[in-house]
């Protein structure tokens, strides 16, 4: 959900996946500054205004529907009283110190984007230890000399705004990059004229923006934008007021369909994709010949497939699943694009299929088998040239590259290996280092592996386990557990300053790979999806039971993490399974499922989940809504939501009106908290400093409830 940044930014939250994990069974637990006994702050009340819907003959009471209003006086009243009273027992907590100095450690370290290369120049981010934000560079030459271009630092004081690298032309003259705030989805658009260090007026205000390609002579730039009425693909002429672009793809479309628009690189043909609903199990594709003139023609629009394509040479490529859930390639003639001339060149086999990138006049197509990747260099006319193997199990990104050149660029890493991108030279089949991050963890001293288990209707899942080397199972090793389970999102080990930082502290990091993702092909999508849904929820709490039955830990150790479609997942499983976890943190979640659809850009989920609007799918997601089955009287465990008013994409309504309601339901002593960020959101883009503060807060409710040593790390 995170190919097209169209197709990635509203599918919510790709893998969103860090989480965290620590050291065997510790006797002393963190506690309270003053004295274990004193008795906690009073907890604060929070109002009920009964609602009433009657939905499909079922009758539906919603007592916090008033904290659906975001800016409401009341609602602004509630998220500082229960941010006060968050904070009121975080701060009580000893060992914030230590905690505070391993964090920056792991955070205060280089971090480098992979580059876009121009006629010559490369473009990357590069955020420096000491810094708050990526920066925006050019190298002339692989090892040419660097210059800054674009410093966000300068632009607000508290560094709340952030740049996304977008595209540069083909001369390496112009550079498109976005400004967003917090972390909303909308970014304003700048053009910077590199070599005159002048910013052009041909900018686009702040909104939903993605896929800007300048064409060939700089004259113009067409881009895709989201309207209230629906996606819109538009023309920008330079020079011109934006407020004229005309419209040239996308009018008839609604809200739940999302397009995407590229150009091929000799600025010939422009492609249009047409996705139904993120994850869409249906996909059009439709092309433009700018040479010639022509109108837009069809490739597809009446086979219920997905297809993704890009153009390399005059034809199109083209990623699908049509007669083939795990997926396969085929070329397309664009002088003749009709369905009878489609040839294969990469057919289906027992691996999945994950993406694959045209570069140097070959394929770069990844793969999972058994959710381990691999990569295969191919030839236009399929035949198999080379393949280029991960390090070890880890997480293998997109290759960035263009069909002209001959060199593509990856990065590799893993739960206990920082990033490595590396150059591949698609003459030579070599690679080479461009650029490493350091961090201070001693990789060598920790290990991945694979293990499988049954889920409840006897399906085997695979999970990830990452530890120290040698670690015992002894039933009381604090446990991360964490997964994704939606949109076809693949869960890969990955580095993570969080996962670093819980794996120092000696503890067990388990990501599952659950159905309603993509690691097995589509079947295994669809699987957890719609009225499949639940099995996603019963994968994961299949892994949790997993590993208690199997000695790594017991559910007083056991916390859960998870964020977007994966806050939905932990919310599931808290309410049906509280009684197996010491802690839950639901991250930026999805909750009021009967209601989500009328939120923000919601209506692009809907084929993944259903719609409460249809008798029959009410019926599935009325079951297991986390919100509407939260049971008065439960022994809920400690939990803590986390959100922000600058989420744009999951409203965040849904993690406050769960706050109340547990708060409110549960008979347990252990404490339901909120922690409302008023200047944060789904998409990233917050200054080091601020992920360094709520990274902390997360990791002391973590050690606080799970009963760990806060000297761990002295």
């Amino acid at each position: 959900m995170t190919t097209s940044l169209r197709t990635t930014l509203p599918a919510i939250g790709l893998p969103l996946l860090v989480t965290l994990v620590l050291l065997p069974c510790m006797a002393a637990s963190i506690t309270f500054a003053q004295a274990t006994e004193t008795s906690l702050p009073g907890l604060p009340q929070t109002m009920q205004k009964v609602v009433t819907d009657t939905l499909h003959g079922v009758v539906i009471e919603d007592p916090y529907r008033w904290l659906e209003d975001q800016q409401s006086p009341d609602t602004r009243a509630w998220i500082r009283s229960q941010n006060g009273y968050t904070q009121s027992l975080l701060g009580r907590l000893s060992g914030g110190a230590t905690l505070r100095q391993e964090i920056e450690r792991l955070l205060r370290t280089e971090d480098i984007g992979i580059p876009k290369h121009r006629n010559g120049r490369y473009f990357f981010t590069r955020r420096l230890p000491e810094e708050d934000l990526d920066v925006i560079y050019m190298r002339t030459g692989l090892n040419g000399e660097e210059r800054v271009l674009v410093d966000p630092h300068l632009l607000s004081p508290d560094h709340n705004i952030s740049v996304d690298l977008m595209t540069v032309s083909d001369d390496g003259g112009l550079l498109v990059y976005g400004l967003r705030k917090g972390g909303e989805d909308e970014t304003a658009v700048r053009i910077l004229d590199v070599d005159a260090g002048e910013h052009l007026p041909d900018s686009l205000p702040k909104g939903r923006v993605w896929d800007v390609s300048i064409i060939p002579d700089n004259s113009g730039f067409y881009y895709g934008r989201y309207e209230s009425e629906g996606d819109r693909v538009y023309y920008h002429e330079m020079g011109t007021d934006v407020a004229e672009d005309r419209i040239i793809f996308g009018e008839g479309y609604g809200p739940e369909m999302g397009i995407a628009v590229e150009l091929s690189e000799d600025g010939r043909y422009l492609l249009f994709s047409v996705h139904h609903g993120s994850a869409a199990r249906k996909t059009e594709l439709y092309f433009q010949d700018l040479v010639a003139g022509g109108e837009v023609e069809t490739i597809v629009s009446d086979i219920d497939a997905s297809f993704t394509g890009t153009m390399g040479d005059g034809r199109l490529f083209m990623q699908t699943d049509w007669e083939a859930p795990n997926g396969r390639i085929l070329v397309v003639d664009l002088a003749h694009p009709e369905v009878e001339h489609w040839r294969e060149i990469v057919p289906e086999s027992e691996a999945t299929i994950r993406r694959f990138t045209a570069a140097g006049g070959k394929l770069l197509v990844s793969y999972l088998l058994d959710v381990i990747p691999t990569v295969s260099v191919i030839a236009p006319d399929g035949e198999t040239i080379t393949e280029i193997k991960a390090p070890a199990i880890g997480w293998v990104s997109s290759f960035y590259g263009q069909w002209q050149d001959d060199e593509a660029f990856y990065s590799f890493s893993a739960y206990h290996v920082p990033n490595t991108i590396y150059r591949y030279d698609l003459a030579a089949l070599t690679q080479t280092v461009w650029a490493r991050e350091e961090a201070p963890i001693a990789s060598e001293e920790f290990e991945v592996r694979q293990v499988w288990y049954e889920s409840r209707d006897g399906t085997r899942v695979p999970m990830f386990l990452t530890q120290r080397k040698g670690l015992q199972p002894d039933g009381s090793n604090p446990v991360m557990l964490t997964g994704y389970g939606g949109f076809r999102g693949v869960s890969l080990p990955y580095f993570s300053s969080f996962a670093a930082l819980w794996l120092k502290m000696g503890g067990v990091y388990a990501i599952s790979n659950l159905r309603g993702g993509g690691e097995f092909g589509e079947e295994w999508h669809r699987a957890g999806m719609l009225d499949q849904k639940q099995s996603t929820f019963d994968d994961f709490i299949a892994a949790a039971e997993w590993l208690i039955a199997n000695g790594y830990t017991n559910p007083d150790r056991l916390a859960i993490r998870g964020g977007s479609n994966g806050g939905l997942l932990v919310g599931a499983a808290l309410i049906q399974r509280p009684d197996l976890f010491g802690a839950v943190i639901c991250t930026y979640p999805l909750l009021d499922m009967v209601r989500f659809h009328k939120f923000l850009v919601a209506k692009w989920w809907v084929p993944e989940y259903g719609s409460a609007d249809d008798p029959e799918q009410f019926k599935y997601i009325y079951k297991y809504s986390p919100y509407h089955n939260v049971r008065p009287g439960t022994d809920y465990p400690a939990t803590l939501f986390v959100t922000g008013d600058a989420d744009t994409r999951v409203a965040p309504l849904h993690a406050r009106k769960m706050t109340a309601l547990l708060q409110d339901a549960t008979a347990s002593d252990e404490p339901i908290l909120i922690h409302y960020n008023t200047a944060a959101g789904h998409s990233g883009g917050r200054p080091v400093s601020k992920i360094i503060d709520d990274m902390l807060v997360q990791v002391r409710f973590l050690m606080w409830q799970l009963g760990m040593d806060p000297e761990v790390l002295d």
